[in-house]
């Protein structure tokens, strides 16, 4: 760890690496920061750091828990931690509160900062995305849960409307009892109020993709958060035919890597070359011709190079996708995905599919509709707005504001 030097304010970044993205954002507005005028300390688990090629900033591990056990929770509909693991949380965020000893400390998905700043009296800015805030007039979707497959989407629907707010009550739970075990007061019984609550709220959209309105004075749209592993291209990739529009694949991290066989036999049906990151997710005994394979390729470069992208319909892919002007279909496991593709689909950028539902009909309607031109055109306009939109230098902004310098 390095030590206090020529006063220069230490800032702490910490991601709750249950999936990529959310390291992915935190390593992204790490570099963003100036290492002459700031510290900078980036605190995950290390599960993903293997991909940041380099960085200027110091590495503290911390614990988070297995990516499977939350994604188990989220198709469970449980709460994502219980009491036990967010006091651990705690616990290890004070150590580390305690050894970086930061002016700031800035948090992805790390819900225990909401407990352990406030005990050390250290500002701490949440990172979230705007649909979970309580100000964002946000239609909330029916997760996939045992009572989706029963009851059907639609009256599942219905039914969620009015138990909803019982629900995101009993995912707050846990967070309050252990901030009333610390001696603090509880927040809003309310999921929203848990994932966005912060000294400062920091949220990586746009407001032409999320809306909010009466935004307190310490929330911030700061933009997209772009990021892309840096890994070299595969050998291949020089060979890729010109001749024929491009499909990107990937369902990163948390996507229905179990669809990957239908999905490259649907697209063995059109002239397409498809590129596809696995993220070492899968083995295929037997692969298309037209499609190309590697276990990671760089966000940026695979994107500009696509004329589609297919995605678990996170805002890490879809916000990239956005940037390049490339329509995206979204396969969507939970909530939060749900939630970023039925924006895009509100844009005419994108088409949403319930990862539990696609089959090799839903999936063969679903390309064939992302024929249209319109789709497209829509991304592009949306790239034009994020042309405009410099996340990294609002960031710096917010930073500069918070800490007076």
């Amino acid at each position: 760890m390095r030590t206090r030097n020529n006063n220069r304010p230490i800032i702490l970044l910490v991601a709750e690496a249950v999936t990529l993205a959310h390291f992915a954002r935190i390593a992204a507005l790490a570099k963003a920061l100036d290492p002459m005028q700031y510290q900078v300390v980036v605190a995950s688990d290390p599960r993903y750091i293997g991909l940041e090629a380099s960085h200027d900033y110091s590495f503290c591990p911390i614990r988070s828990i297995p990516s499977a056990k939350f994604s188990q929770a989220l198709a469970q509909g449980k709460p994502l931690y219980d009491v036990e693991t967010l006091t651990r949380y705690a616990e290890d965020d004070l150590a580390l509160l305690d050894n970086v000893k930061p002016d700031l400390v800035i948090g992805d998905f790390r819900l225990s900062l909401s407990v352990s700043a406030p005990l050390r009296k250290i500002p701490y800015a949440a990172v979230v995305n705007a649909y979970w805030s309580p100000f964002a007039d946000t239609i909330y979707p029916v997760p996939d849960l045992l009572m989706t497959r029963i009851l059907g989407v639609r009256l599942a629907q219905k039914l969620f409307d009015v138990v909803r707010p019982v629900a995101f009550a009993l995912h707050a739970k846990p967070l309050n009892r252990v901030r009333r075990h610390f001696g603090l007061l509880p927040l809003e019984s309310d999921l929203r109020d848990i994932y966005s609550w912060g000294d400062y709220t920091l949220y990586a959209d746009v407001p032409e993709v999320v809306p909010t309105r009466n935004l307190p004075a310490h929330h911030h749209y700061i933009g997209p958060v772009l990021w892309s592993t840096q890994v070299p291209l595969p050998v291949w990739w020089h060979d890729l035919p010109r001749d024929k529009p491009v499909v990107f694949l990937t369902l990163g991290s948390s996507g229905p890597v179990d669809l990957l066989p239908t999905l490259l036999n649907v697209l063995s049906q059109f002239p397409v070359t498809v590129i596809v990151a696995t993220a070492g997710k899968i083995e295929l005994a037997a692969k298309p011709a037209n499609a190309y394979f590697s276990n990671y390729l760089p966000m940026d470069i695979a994107t500009q190079r696509s004329q589609l992208l297919i995605c678990n319909g996170g805002s890490l892919a879809t916000y990239q996708a956005l940037a390049c002007g490339v329509p995206v279909i979204g396969l969507c496991c939970n909530m939060d995905q749900l939630l970023n593709m039925s924006a895009l689909e509100r844009l005419g950028a994108g088409l949403m599919l319930r990862a539990s539902e696609a089959n090799y009909t839903s999936l063969m309607k679903a390309f064939t509709k992302m024929d249209s031109p319109a789709y497209t055109q829509a991304a592009k306009k949306m790239s034009q707005v994020l042309e405009k939109t410099d996340s990294l230098c609002r960031f710096r902004g917010i930073i500069r504001k918070i800490l007076n310098c």
